[in-house]
């Protein structure tokens, strides 16, 4: 029944390349996480957002009686200091924990400015972080004179506390489960479930009006099994690691968009044709359905995940 969709994929991939190539964009926003407007999602959950700013997280903040974790702390040491002025405002805790969602470098260089916090990471991202962090640091400092100033003294930091697949943090009445769930955005894709206020973060596992940002380490049953785990938490509120927050229907509405992925990269898989030509077919059918999302870069390699996983 996907024949007829494939027989204008040609025609919808010029329009949307024909879209994309005259579409006018704003010079970025400088990548600085905001002070004083850091909102309260739950009883002991905060969010500063990032604004739909590029590299800036939606950072987290969890308080309990005792302790207080910060997620995904911004990149490089001046944005970290941004987000503890910001914690000061909203908990007297001393005791401090960070963790990140994944690897990358607007997600974990901010951790220069808690040196005496315990950073709590995953084997599989601390691995990730001692293989391929200084170069990704290395990376993002060449994109411009002002995040190469963020990264100046930005080093890459081995876990405090371990674990493998799952760990829970008590923070004093409140309980943070992280659970491992790549290979997705990366290998060690981090959630994070605040059991007393049903709150996920979710990192880039599960976003807002927004294509999901697959990788070349993208496992498409991963991410399925991923959104399967997710639910099973029933969550109230998800906190993507970009983009607006929102409410549990996230995952379903995600869950949809990589099972369409899968069914039209098997269906194209089926009819022979060759795997590069699928994605690019798969992330112009996505884009024509849904133009204004960002991302769609990750559509193909989501559709070769797919393509290399079917029979």
């Amino acid at each position: 029944m996907m024949h007829g969709t494939f027989a204008s994929l040609a025609i919808i991939a010029g329009l949307a390349m024909a879209a994309s190539a005259s579409a006018q964009t704003a010079p970025p926003a400088d990548p600085i996480v905001k002070e004083n407007v850091t909102v309260k999602v739950a009883p002991h959950t905060y969010v500063i957002p990032d604004g739909n700013v590029g590299l800036v997280p939606n950072v987290g903040i969890i308080v309990g009686t005792r302790a207080t974790l910060v997620i995904d702390p911004g990149l490089g040491r001046r944005n970290g200091e941004a987000v503890l002025r910001e914690v000061a405002k909203v908990s007297k805790n001393t005791e401090l924990y960070v963790a990140s969602t994944h690897y990358h470098a607007e997600h974990t260089t901010g951790i220069a400015a808690f040196p005496t916090a315990k950073y709590v990471n995953a084997t599989v991202q601390d691995e990730e972080q001692v293989r391929s962090g200084a170069a990704l640091i290395k990376t993002f400092s060449g994109r411009s004179a002002l995040t190469a100033e963020l990264l100046k003294d930005a080093t890459v930091r081995k876990a405090d506390i371990a674990f493998d697949k799952s760990y829970t943090l008590d923070l004093g009445g409140v309980h943070v489960r992280f659970l491992v769930v790549g290979p997705t955005h990366t290998a060690g894709d981090t959630g994070f479930f605040v059991e007393e206020d049903s709150v996920l973060f979710s990192g880039d596992v599960v976003m807002n009006n927004s294509f999901l940002a697959a990788t070349a380490v993208t496992s498409m049953r991963a991410w399925l099994t991923a959104f399967d785990t997710f639910a099973a938490m029933r969550p109230k509120t998800i906190v993507p690691s970009h983009g607006a927050v929102g409410d549990g229907s996230l995952i379903g509405v995600n869950q949809a968009m990589m099972q369409e992925v899968q069914e039209l990269a098997r269906d194209l898989k089926s009819q022979g044709r060759a795997a590069d030509d699928t994605a690019t077919a798969v992330q112009a059918a996505l884009v024509a359905k849904h133009p204004q999302w960002p991302r769609a870069n990750g559509l193909a390699a989501a559709a070769r995940a797919a393509y290399a996983e079917a029979p």
